[in-house]
């Protein structure tokens, strides 16, 4: 399959800064944002302390290795077949198993905006970088691609609905084009691929939430 991709001015890229271990970004401007992600983690820092304590620190530290190991494999070689590049080199077997299982949910993809471009709003003070921005179904969408060990459910994945509509109303922000679909694609261990598709809209008010308790928090703490 052929993939095509549409015009898109890119965005400047941003300059990556470590913050207590903590990614950010500074803009053109020179101000410093932090990612979604750092922003979202918050939302289960106690669920994945529970965990790291209940399996021990060195087994947590393999299985997170292994799972960012496989994951940024994965998102290569996804972002490869998009882009029309995908070449016969030797792959991470994992990764490759998983991209094969989310192929056919990726044929549906096609007029390919953008892919792991920088995004950012001073407006909302997050930044970060996307996926992908391509018609989903004929739709746009923002669309994420995630691996995973087993099959994930609706309501266990909230985190990964705000991370798109954050990247989409970026988006707005930085083109003034609006994107009311979000689309996430879950490829898993057990053989199940999970695809989502849901509305920006439903989500947006919930992430203004959790930016301004995370903003709140870092205020709270630089006073202590």
């Amino acid at each position: 399959m052929y993939f095509r991709h549409v015009f898109f001015k890119k965005p400047p890229e941003l300059i990556e800064h470590k913050i207590s271990g903590k990614r950010h970004y500074k803009t053109p401007s020179g101000k410093i944002l932090p990612s979604v992600t750092t922003v979202l983690n918050l939302m289960s820092e106690a669920g994945i302390n529970a965990w790291r304590k209940k399996v021990g620190e060195s087994e947590a530290d393999k299985v997170m290795e292994y799972a960012t190991t496989t994951g940024t494999e994965m998102h290569t070689i996804i972002e490869e077949y998009l882009d029309n590049k995908l070449d016969e080199v030797e792959r991470n077997p994992r990764a490759l198993k998983l991209f094969h299982q989310m192929e056919p949910a990726l044929k549906r993809i096609n007029n390919i905006t953008a892919q792991e471009v920088p995004l950012f709003s001073e407006k909302l003070g997050v930044a970060g970088r996307v996926d992908c921005i391509a018609e989903f179904d004929k739709v746009l969408s923002v669309i994420d691609f995630k691996s995973s060990r087993k099959k994930k459910q609706k309501s266990w994945i909230k985190k990964y609905f705000l991370q798109a509509t954050c990247y989409a109303l970026m988006f707005n922000d930085l083109t003034g084009k609006k994107i009311d679909q979000l689309v996430i694609l879950i490829s898993a261990d057990d053989g199940t691929v999970d695809v989502y598709v849901e509305k920006v809209s439903d989500y947006v008010e919930h992430l203004k939430q959790v930016i301004e308790d995370y903003q709140l928090r870092r205020e709270f703490e630089g006073r202590k």
